[in-house]
């Protein structure tokens, strides 16, 4: 079931009958896609009162500061080096062509601006007309040629990509407010409810599970919305990071493009085997082996944004770029970083499937993005028993896979924090979608295993099909349904087909396989 907003993370793909991919696509299909050291010597440069440091990690001037009189919060020191990662594999001397899968809601359009390509390039590399519809799984062939390698720079560590243990006690309005930007002053409908600016930002970094803090700075490195007005400055477009898609007017659509790119590029290179981005202008690079993987995401991020080339992109992601724009409001990112974001030894706690005993659902969704495609592939979908298809009310109940507290309960989301301290973003979470606003769990209740969180529905998001999605999270960094770590409910263990959205839950030597439908070979079963 589709439950994202924009294209996937792509992988090897074991072949699929075109015939199970229609029915994917066709019958109980959910939800879908709308489509300071001073570097060098010399004097050191003025920072905010209280920003950490970092000594700069090439030969560039750190800039001075945007606003040399706001006074911030003692913030901590780092005077360290980024450590150093082991050497990662890169893209460079690869082929000419790559394979990219269609998902819910691409467009040949879409696919050669997501590559850099052209539609007229796209018809002839693949020999297909322009008439020709793309089907849900079909592979088309998309340009791959490595025209340089980016920079070794260090932008973030990855503790500071994700909503994780660092960013426990971070409040977005609370920062912002001594600023008085234009973030304070916005607002705008999201979902049918009236949403303010810090309201905003805080929704997406929940969704999405990245730093408010990183949402923040990139918010002010495009459009100034943290430090300046409208008067002084501030880009109050409708399209204020530079997407000037129609379907992405306003702050929520367009910093949530921004998040799932970051996602898209820390993910993707994390556990997506992707080595390469693909900038706005059509510069096909790839990560230095030495970066670590939020940087990745950072990279690709800002390689994103309409009108960038490879000359300001070298700046954007260089030490007087977007690391400058972050020092200036938060002081150095290097000087939160939680290593390792996980241990060693993480087990999975023990999960029970998310309905009662006794009951049949469907598994009706394989592994797939925890929120938008970029999230790694963490989550998984199941239907309850209906008559009918598509969105429809059910009196089925969702329950608890776990003991916890319920931090988030809002559009469609239930949120349970495991080690139950009140954030999400420390030790293990577990989202439940799609929950109906009717008899929905509250906000600060505490449940055990078993207990009532709401009914399936196809609130929150986009969703054509009543059905609950499941997916963990842990230290805020998503966990892949089928990665090192896969999902396990009541011993029914999950394992992906190469293909988002299809995959296995397999027990006792038995398979059941993710299909848009409700048919024995994807009923699943608790016990009583």
């Amino acid at each position: 079931m589709k439950d994202n907003l924009f294209v996937g993370i792509g992988r090897v793909a074991t072949a699929v009958p075109l015939c199970a991919l229609l029915l994917l696509s066709l019958l109980l299909a959910a939800c879908e896609r709308p489509d300071p050291a001073v570097p060098g010597g010399g004097e050191a440069q003025p920072t905010l009162a209280g920003a950490a440091s970092i000594p700069a990690q090439s030969g560039d001037d750190v800039p001075t500061p945007i606003i040399p009189e706001m006074v911030l919060p003692t913030l901590p020191a780092y005077t360290g080096t980024p450590t150093p990662d082991s050497p990662h594999a890169t893209a460079v001397g690869g082929g000419p062509v790559a394979t990219h899968f269609v998902g819910a809601g691409e467009t040949l359009s879409y696919i050669a601006q997501l590559y850099g390509a052209t539609v007229e390039e796209l018809l002839a590399l693949n020999q297909i007309n322009p008439d020709d519809m793309l089907l849900v799984g079909q592979e088309v062939l998309v340009p791959s040629v490595i025209e340089a390698t980016g920079p070794s720079f260090k932008i973030i560590p990855d503790s500071e990509l994700v909503y994780g243990p660092a960013a426990k006690d971070f409040d977005v309005r609370a920062f912002a407010a001594p600023f008085g930007g234009y973030l304070l002053t916005f607002s705008e409908d999201v979902e049918g409810t009236s949403m303010s600016g810090p309201e905003i930002v805080q929704l997406i970094a929940d969704r999405f599970s990245v730093n408010p803090r990183l949402l923040l700075a990139i918010l002010e490195h495009r459009a100034g919305w943290v430090t300046k007005t409208a008067v002084s400055g501030a880009n109050t477009s409708a399209f204020p990071m530079g997407y000037e898609e129609e379907y992405l007017t306003g702050l929520y659509q367009q910093l949530s493009r921004a998040a799932n790119l970051l996602n898209w590029g820390y993910y993707g290179r994390a556990e997506g085997g992707i080595t390469a981005t693909t900038l706005a202008d059509g510069t096909r690079l790839a990560y230095a082996a030495d970066i670590n993987d939020g940087t990745a995401g950072v990279q690709n991020a800002l390689g994103s944004f309409p009108g960038v080339t490879y000359e300001s992109w070298q700046q954007d992601v260089g030490a007087n770029g977007f690391f400058a724009t972050f020092n200036r409001l938060f002081g150095s990112p290097f000087a939160y970083t939680v290593d390792p974001l996980w241990p060693a030894d993480l087990r999975q706690p023990p999960l029970q499937l998310p309905w009662g005993g006794g009951e049949t659902w469907y598994f009706t969704g394989g592994p797939h993005g925890g929120w938008a495609s970029g999230s790694a592939w963490a989550a998984i979908d199941f239907a309850p028993p209906a008559d009918e298809l598509g969105c429809v009310q059910s009196d089925a109940w969702v329950t608890a896979m776990a003991d916890g507290l319920v931090v988030r309960s809002d559009k469609g989301a239930v949120v349970v924090d495991l080690d139950e301290d009140g954030f999400a973003g420390t030790g293990w979470a577990l989202l439940y979608m799609h929950l109906e606003t009717r008899d929905r769990i509250a906000e600060g209740a505490f449940v055990q295993t078993g207990d009532r969180l709401g009914h399936p529905s196809c609130e929150g998001g986009f969703s054509n099909g009543t059905h609950v999605h499941v997916a963990r999270l842990y230290n805020g960094r998503w966990v892949s349904a089928d990665g090192v770590m896969p999902l396990e409910l009541a011993g029914w263990v999950t394992q992906g087909l190469g293909r988002e959205y299809d995959g296995l839950l397999s027990r006792g030597g038995v398979d059941k396989e993710a299909c848009a439908c409700r048919e024995d070979g994807n009923a699943v079963t608790s016990e009583p």
